[in-house]
């Protein structure tokens, strides 16, 4: 493959299309070439507004021989099927989160880019963000001493006019609801950081938005296969909203994350560029607490790169399909918690 950058089409031209765009356009790595979308007046404002092409279909797009990557961008019950189509005209694909709504799609997602031979990654961002670094070194290098716990606090405020304008938003069946649609990036984190969960209890209600008929606000209890014990709380309901949280503690040390920069880093064997860790993030910007919209491209940018980098290179992406999966295995099973009032064991029987 020569130097040029990877040529982008993107599937869907709603809010989240905005990062792609940005994130792609930042990049010396990626070019975006063209996109589609149903709503044919969406797509004529997108395309002006990134100066791309247009495409009336999904089918006309992947018949260019001048994309190589296509950007599943549409709601979160279709990605497995308009990803499955990608692979099978040979393009490589981000699939925006979750991969889809049940195991199977999943799998059958998976499957396809296994047979194609082209590459898949998911887009968890949030993986890329820069003060998980030495967090995630001093896990690797055992500063932590033994693990004893790993929690998320997300609360989070979204106006009830935030559900409205896509049918979709409103509907848990089609992936919406705060335990998938938003908090899916930062228990991902607790996963990508702390190792599998082995069993989850949750609950879900709907505290701040009457008559939306998804879950606004989730409480899970954690219990990590390696021991730790973790807690999640999860909301849109709680104005007007406060950064995340995202808090590791061991017996030898102990690290926060707030938003995208961390207040705590902290080691019995502390060293002198601990201080340094402190620094990271502090000037990121918003991430998300206030408003959908309320985030930077940066961290999209940062795994459009690594992608582009794994299909020149031959390797897998940061996040496989298969990364996502195990997030995605979690999301449900908490569901399946809230519906029972049981512990769900992990993994799933197969």
């Amino acid at each position: 493959m020569s130097n040029r950058p990877l040529r982008f089409g993107l599937v869907g031209t709603g809010m989240v299309a905005d990062f792609h765009a940005q994130a792609i356009q930042a990049s010396d790595k990626a070019q975006l070439v063209a996109a589609t979308d149903l709503n044919a007046d969406a797509l004529k404002a997108f395309t002006g507004k990134y100066d791309c092409d247009g495409e009336a279909s999904l089918e006309t797009l992947l018949k260019r021989k001048d994309i190589d990557v296509v950007n599943v961008l549409t709601p979160n019950a279709t990605h497995a099927a308009l990803g499955i189509k990608a692979a099978e005209a040979g393009k490589h694909c981000l699939v925006e989160k979750p991969p889809d709504m049940t195991l199977e799609k999943c799998d059958r997602l998976i499957a396809a880019f296994d047979r194609s031979g082209t590459t898949l990654a998911v887009c968890l961002n949030c993986r890329f963000r820069k003060a998980l670094a030495p967090v995630k070194q001093a896990l690797q290098e055992g500063r932590f001493g033994t693990l004893l716990a790993g929690d998320v606090m997300m609360k989070w405020y979204r106006p009830t006019d935030y559900y409205v304008p896509d049918t979709w938003r409103s509907s848990r069946e089609h992936g919406a609801g705060v335990t998938v649609q938003q908090a899916f990036h930062y228990y991902d984190l607790l996963l990508y950081l702390m190792g599998p969960v082995a069993r989850v209890w949750a609950r879900m209600d709907t505290l701040g938005h009457p008559g939306v008929p998804v879950e606004d606000t989730t409480v899970a209890l954690l219990d990590y296969a390696n021991g730790a014990r973790g807690v999640m709380v999860a909301s849109t309901a709680m104005y007007p909203g406060s950064d995340l949280r995202i808090e590791i503690n061991g017996t030898r040390g102990a690290a926060a994350m707030v938003g995208a920069r961390l207040e705590m880093f902290a080691f019995e064997d502390a060293r002198p560029e601990d201080g340094a860790a402190l620094e990271i993030g502090a000037d990121a910007g918003p991430t998300g607490a206030g408003g959908a919209a309320g985030f930077q491209y940066f961290e999209h940018q940062y795994l459009i790169e690594d992608l582009c980098d794994a299909i020149r290179e031959g390797r897998d992406p940061r996040v496989t399909g298969r990364e996502a999966r195990k997030t995605l295995e979690l999301a449900l099973a908490m569901y399946a918690s809230a519906d029972t009032g049981r512990w769900i064991d992990l993994p799933a029987a197969s």
